[in-house]
């Protein structure tokens, strides 16, 4: 009886000693080791088969989502504080909604209201973004709803658009933001680069670009909240000492030196049409490459799409792109290139620069109206004579054209992307693509996958340890080099089809 019972408690030993061991097995998703022939392999063998071979537990079948959060609980205070901080900043823009209303009614002959009381109907087919009315935000929607319950409401006028005041009492009024007023004619600024002849030696040499006759001229075109600048002063220099042609560098409506009118929507259209009659008309350019930077890619394809016989080529650096799904195209675009997160901070910079008009005007009038002491403070404190451009770029708008760009050429021009890419597909343009892989403003992806797939016939050129800016700052002599080689293949393919072949 002593024997039988010392063998029991063994074997009640050895079984415990097995579940526990199968327990940790199947935590990790192995097989159970028990030895064949042992007390407990009997029981482990019908308990515990291979993980894979087991539906999951119901937990995870039933809630998926609950779950993934349950099991990873550092994601909580990530969401809770991003809820509340743009449900503070929802609040916050209404309250400013109503602050603005006083002012402009005190202090602007005709007040234009703002996007918060307007609803998107007939302006639905003029180039104007449904984003502007309704950016998905439940808290602030309700906020407004109640405000215009109550019965709360911002006093505008009839007068005509043409007696809006420009600048408003928010933006700047100096000499150099009004500059474009003295100009007359509403054409944008824009900077001419010519690329000068190297001079050769010898007998027998071959012939200048003088010699050969000028060459196709390029328009360069910046992204949002930027100039001319942007290629003026890092790939125009870098191309001095190559063909004879014309470099382009233009500012876009509402930005740099261009007209900053407050009667425009400064829609796709707007900006298009604003090229064609400062630049393309003017200056007679029958022939020419586009070259552009984020938001100037929708730009120049919407350009070259309504103009594809006189376009050699167009090179595209971080264009923002997505393939057509079943969300609306204009909020795919909100939602990818401003996602409400707090982290990098360019990212929520973005965020609330793009889904607050209030909030937005607000740092617009802090920033932009006192450029001039900010400047001032730069140059003290870098203990330099200037203030680089970039910087510099940042102040030279006013909230509405950064606004209404913002919204309407990057959001409203998505809706017409694939339209002018097919254009451009069936007319045969060259299109080269460059884009950083470290691009935190516009996702690699928009390139590499969704662009691509449009245009699988288009140049792909992806760098490794680039952002959005030094995709182009810091490599402006390779960059430059890439543009000599691209356009030299563009224009001699050119003159080998001059049979009627549509060009590669």
């Amino acid at each position: 009886m002593e024997g039988a019972s010392n063998r029991r408690k063994l074997q009640l030993g050895q079984g415990g000693e097995a579940r526990r061991h199968d327990g940790e097995a199947y935590k990790k998703g192995h097989k159970p080791t028990t030895r064949r022939g042992s007390t407990a392999h009997t029981r482990a063998t019908t308990l515990f088969q291979p993980y894979d071979s087991h539906p999951p537990p119901p937990s995870t079948s039933i809630m998926p989502g609950l779950a993934d959060l349950l099991s990873r609980p550092a994601k909580w205070p990530r969401v809770a504080l991003t809820a509340a901080v743009f449900t503070f900043l929802d609040v916050l823009d209404v309250l400013l909604c109503l602050v603005y209303a006083v002012l402009d009614a005190f202090l602007e002959e005709s007040p234009v209201a703002c996007y918060c009381h307007r609803t998107h109907g007939a302006e639905e087919d003029s180039g104007v973004s449904d984003t502007l009315y309704v950016r998905r935000s439940a808290f602030r929607d309700a906020l407004l709803a109640l405000i215009r319950t109550v019965g709360v409401r911002r006093r505008t006028t009839n007068a005509s658009p043409d007696k809006a005041r420009s600048p408003r009492w928010s933006d700047c009024g100096c000499a150099r933001c009004l500059v474009w007023r003295s100009s007359g004619g509403g054409r944008l600024h824009f900077v001419v680069g010519k690329e000068e002849p190297t001079p050769t030696k010898g007998a027998g040499a071959a012939t200048t670009g003088s010699e050969r006759g000028p060459e196709d001229d390029a328009i360069f075109i910046h992204g949002f909240t930027s100039s001319s600048s942007f290629w003026a002063q890092t790939v125009f220099p870098e191309l001095a000492a190559a063909a004879n042609r014309r470099l382009l560098a233009v500012d876009l409506l509402g930005f740099g030196d261009s007209p900053k009118p407050a009667n425009c929507a400064y829609t796709l259209r707007d900006h298009v049409e604003a090229i064609e009659r400062s630049l393309i008309d003017p200056l007679g350019l029958t022939s020419f490459h586009l070259v552009s930077h984020s938001m100037g890619c929708t730009v120049a394809i919407a350009l070259a799409a309504r103009n594809p016989a006189r376009v050699k080529s167009i090179t595209l650096v971080a264009p923002p792109y997505f393939l057509p799904c079943e969300e609306k195209a204009s909020q795919v675009a909100l939602s990818r290139l401003a996602e409400r997160k707090l982290w990098p901070p360019l990212v929520f910079g973005t965020a609330v620069m793009s889904w607050y008009e209030h909030i937005g005007r607000t740092v617009c009038f802090v920033i932009c109206k006192n450029h001039r002491v900010w400047e001032w403070l730069i140059r003290i404190l870098t203990r330099k004579r200037g203030v680089d451009f970039v910087v510099r770029d940042l102040t030279r708008h006013t909230h509405h054209s950064a606004w209404n760009t913002m919204h309407n050429v990057i959001c409203g021009g998505a809706g017409v992307q694939d339209r002018n890419l097919e254009v451009l597909a069936a007319a045969g343009v060259p299109v080269r693509v460059v884009h950083g892989d470290g691009d935190q403003v516009v996702p690699v992806e928009c390139s590499s996958r969704h662009l691509k797939s449009k245009l699988p016939r288009a140049e792909l050129r992806l760098l490794g340890g680039r952002d959005h800016r030094t995709v182009v700052f810091g490599r402006e002599k390779e960059f430059a080099e890439e543009l000599r080689v691209f356009w030299s293949g563009c224009e001699n393919r050119e003159a080998v089809v001059m049979d009627g072949c549509v060009r590669a």
